[in-house]
């Protein structure tokens, strides 16, 4: 909760400092120069990505029984990776909010909030293109979708895919292990792996040796995962054309 009124961020020093002044001035002129500048900058006060996003969201058209107007596209690519098509449309929202020219950032853009790298690797010429997008996107959880055979439960192992997708599977991975030091299941991700994706926030915990990727800001996964799945519960209950059991979500992910 708020504890303080909104204000500004500043440096200060000890009034007759004039050196230390000019020396911190003279560092903020050349890093300015820089390109983490411009990282920095765009992260923090620019662009910030705004991993909590609301659980509810308006739908496209009621009447018509529309998510989003990429309704079609979810469809086509959610059957491809044989996915729930609402559970696909409640990760696109949390990427995108279904703004097709949406950006991070890191550089992520489109519906699905791609990375430039990772849409060469999957042949996307037109990152902002929905449909070029969509099918990258649902390319890339079925490949994450892929590393998780370990996962036999299919409702946990969609967690697992959504976490990747998210954070990357390198700090998921660090997760599990540090799971299975701790005597967790490496292959539940509630109550077991996602309170080791918060773990890995903390110095004692991401500088442990089992941990090959180190820092990640483990809120971001944890809200991710689990506001996607209540606003899969959200669309489930205006569009019941099919089944909403979770378990029925997904036997084999593609």
């Amino acid at each position: 909760m708020p504890i303080s009124f909104s204000q500004r961020i500043a440096w200060a020093v000890r009034p007759g400092s004039e050196e230390l002044v000019a020396a911190a001035n003279n560092w903020i002129k050349g890093m300015q120069k820089e390109t983490d500048y411009y990282v920095i900058y765009n992260k923090y006060f620019k662009n910030s990505r705004n991993y909590s996003r609301r659980v509810r969201s308006d739908f496209y058209s009621m009447n018509e029984k529309k998510i989003s107007q990429y309704d079609d596209l979810i469809k086509k690519y959610a059957s491809d990776i044989e996915w729930d098509w609402r559970l696909l449309a409640s990760l696109i929202y949390q990427e995108s909010r279904f703004e097709p020219s949406a950006n991070s950032w890191a550089k992520a853009e489109g519906l699905m909030q791609i990375m430039p790298g990772t849409a060469a690797d999957l042949g996307i010429t037109n990152v902002l293109d929905p449909d070029q997008n969509l099918r990258g996107g649902a390319t890339y959880l079925k490949q994450m979708y892929g590393y998780f055979e370990s996962v036999t439960d299919s409702l946990e192992r969609l967690k697992f895919t959504m976490a990747a997708y998210n954070c990357g599977l390198g700090h998921v991975r660090d997760a599990q292990r540090l799971a299975e030091k701790r005597g967790l299941d490496r292959n539940v991700w509630e109550n077991n792996v996602e309170d080791m994706i918060l773990a890995l926030s903390y110095p004692e915990n991401y500088s442990d040796p089992v941990v090959k990727y180190g820092y990640v800001r483990g809120i971001e996964p944890h809200t991710y995962v689990e506001q996607i799945f209540k606003r899969y519960e959200h669309y489930a209950q205006f569009f019941t054309d099919e089944p909403t059991e979770m378990a029925e979500l997904s036997e084999s992910g593609g």
